[in-house]
């Protein structure tokens, strides 16, 4: 579990496209299977194989580590929904290891499983911040809420307005400074993880109108139990 609170801006040091990727499915895209080896002198100070370190808000196993740098595994799922696709040798990534057990939740609740990708529209400079407008998939616009929380590329940022094929956020100096989302251009993509909870809220719902129970209720099922 991470917090979306970034902790170092790393380095795609490598891509190894490897041979050994199951064979194409019926219908689609072959799928792929590659080996990232990643920068992140901070990240890797203390990681060992085994252990999750989040890429662009990507949760990835490190397979070993070496002089500051790691390597982990991507398999075609990850690389198709997500943008980790359309890194190449150079690219600057968010780095960010789980959060310990009684360590500060800085951010909000963060899982590193991604969702799918969104596309900057635009950047709006401000004097002392800048405002960002995304696209997102009409599948995940549900899950954003005004005020709510959202991981972009790993970090974890409040929503400021929520539309249905859109959603803006506001980015201080630090964000801009020190995360990927300073460097973005109109046209990248960008990793999306919504709220958690508000998938397993709908879930929930869900399966009570489907046995039949009227959300109506509770009140009187909360009584019940009193």
């Amino acid at each position: 579990m991470f917090t979306g609170i970034v902790e170092e801006l790393g380095e795609v040091v490598a891509i190894e496209n490897l041979g050994d990727a199951p064979p194409a499915t019926a219908g689609g895209a072959p799928p792929r299977f590659a080996r990232f080896r990643l920068r992140g002198p901070l990240v890797t100070e203390d990681a060992k194989h085994g252990d999750s370190i989040a890429v662009n808000g990507v949760c990835l196993t490190v397979v070993e580590t070496s002089d500051g740098e790691f390597t982990a595994d991507v398999m075609a799922e990850t690389l198709n929904r997500s943008s980790l696709g359309a890194l190449a040798a150079g690219s600057r990534v968010n780095l960010e290891r789980p959060m310990a057990l009684g360590g500060r939740l800085g951010g909000h609740l963060v899982q590193g499983h991604v969702d799918g990708t969104g596309t900057l529209v635009e950047r709006i400079p401000g004097e002392h911040w800048e405002i960002v407008k995304i696209a997102l998939p009409a599948a995940l616009s549900r899950y954003v809420v005004e005020k709510g929380s959202i991981t972009v590329d790993g970090v974890s940022l409040t929503v400021v307005d929520a539309a249905d094929d859109y959603f803006t956020i506001s980015l201080i100096p630090t964000t801009l400074a020190l995360t990927t989302l300073g460097l973005k251009k109109a046209g990248d993509p960008v990793n999306l993880e919504v709220d958690v909870l508000a998938k397993y809220v709908e879930r929930l719902l869900g399966r009570g109108s489907a046995a039949g129970t009227d959300l109506r209720d509770l009140d009187e099922i909360k009584e019940m139990d009193r």
